[in-house]
C-alpha cells in the first residue's frame, strides 16, 4: 500500500461519514449562523460613522475568518479518522505490514490537507454567494488566485497544528473533548467574535502569536481591500490604518506593524515545526 492509497483511503472514510463531515464545519455554521441574526447588523451600524458600503465591508471580514476558522475545523474532523484507527487497533495492523511510518503518517496529513482544501473552496463558494444576495461585489480573478494560495498555506499550517494535537489522543472521546474545545475557541482566538480592538491588551497579544490568526489577517487584507478603498476612499489614511488595527487586518507588536510577507512566514514556520514535532511523537507511539 503507498501514499496514494492511503490517502484515498482516508478520504473515502471521511467523505462517507456525512456526521463527520458536518461536525468538522459545525463551528463555521455556528460563526455564519450568530454573525447573520445578529453580530452583522450590530457591526455595520456600530461603523456606520465611516460611510460608505460598510455591510460590504463587515461582510468580507468575516468571510475572512471564517475561511480561516475552516482550515482548521475540517482537518481536525480529517485527522478524526486517525484516532479512530488507533482506538480501533487498525493503525497496529498498518505499523506491522511493510508500510513505512512516513508513508503511514504522509496518508493521513495528505488526505487531511486534500478534505481541508476542498471543504475551505465550498465555504468560499457559499460566502461570495451570500455577499453578493446582499448586495455587495464577487472577488476579482486575481483577488481568487490570492485567496487560493492563502487558502493552501492556510490548510497547510493548520494540519501541522492538529497533526500535533491529535497525536497525543487514543480515544475518540478524548478527541471529541477536544474538537469541542476547539471549535469554541477558535472564533475568539481569531478575533471573528469581538474585532481584536476591542478586547484587552493581554488576550490581543495572545491573538497576535496565534498562528491561525496571520492566515485571517491574509484574507482580510485581499478580501476587504475593494470594499475598504470605498469605505475610507475620503478618509485619512491615520483613519484606515486604525480601522485595520482594530479589526485585525494587521497587527502591532511595538512600534512595528505586520506584513503580509511577516503572516506568510508564521504560517510556514508552524507548518514545518509542528510537522516535525508530530512525526516525532508519531514514531515515538508506533514503537
Amino acid at each position: 500500500m503507498n501514499l496514494l492509497t492511503l490517502t484515498r483511503r482516508n478520504l473515502k472514510v471521511f467523505f462517507r461519514d456525512r456526521t463527520s463531515v458536518f461536525f468538522s464545519l459545525l463551528a463555521v455554521f455556528i460563526v455564519i449562523g450568530l454573525y447573520v441574526l445578529f453580530l452583522g447588523d450590530i457591526m455595520a451600524q456600530g461603523l456606520s460613522h465611516h460611510g460608505g458600503d460598510m455591510r460590504f465591508l463587515i461582510d468580507s471580514w468575516i468571510m475572512a475568518g471564517i475561511l480561516s476558522v475552516t482550515a482548521v475545523t475540517t482537518t481536525m474532523g480529517a485527522f478524526g479518522i486517525m484516532v479512530e484507527d488507533r482506538a480501533n487497533n487498525i493503525i497496529k495492523d498498518f505499523s506491522s505490514s511493510p508500510i513505512r511510518r512516513t508513508t503511514l503518517a504522509g496518508g493521513y496529513i495528505l488526505g487531511a490537507f486534500i478534505i481541508g482544501a476542498i471543504m475551505s473552496l465550498v465555504a468560499l463558494v457559499l460566502f461570495e454567494a451570500y455577499i453578493v444576495t446582499q448586495g455587495g461585489a464577487l472577488l476579482g480573478l486575481a483577488a481568487v488566485v490570492k485567496v487560493i494560495g492563502i487558502m493552501l498555506l492556510s490548510v497547510l499550517a493548520s494540519s501541522a497544528m492538529v497533526f500535533f494535537i491529535v497525536s497525543f489522543f487514543r480515544s475518540t472521546n478524548a478527541f471529541a473533548t477536544a474538537s469541542t474545545i476547539i471549535g469554541t475557541l477558535i472564533g475568539f482566538l481569531t478575533g471573528i467574535y469581538i474585532p481584536i480592538g476591542n478586547l484587552p491588551e493581554a488576550v490581543q497579544a495572545v491573538i497576535k502569536v496565534f498562528p491561525v490568526s496571520h492566515s485571517a489577517a491574509l484574507f482580510r487584507q485581499v478580501v476587504m481591500e475593494a470594499p475598504m478603498a470605498s469605505v475610507f476612499a475620503s478618509a485619512p489614511a491615520a483613519a484606515q490604518e486604525q480601522f485595520s488595527l482594530s479589526m485585525g487586518v494587521v497587527y502591532r507588536f511595538g512600534d512595528t506593524l505586520t506584513t503580509a510577507a511577516t503572516s506568510i512566514w508564521v504560517l510556514v514556520a508552524t507548518a514545518a515545526v509542528f510537522f516535525a514535532l508530530a512525526t516525532l511523537n508519531m514514531r515515538r507511539k508506533l514503537r
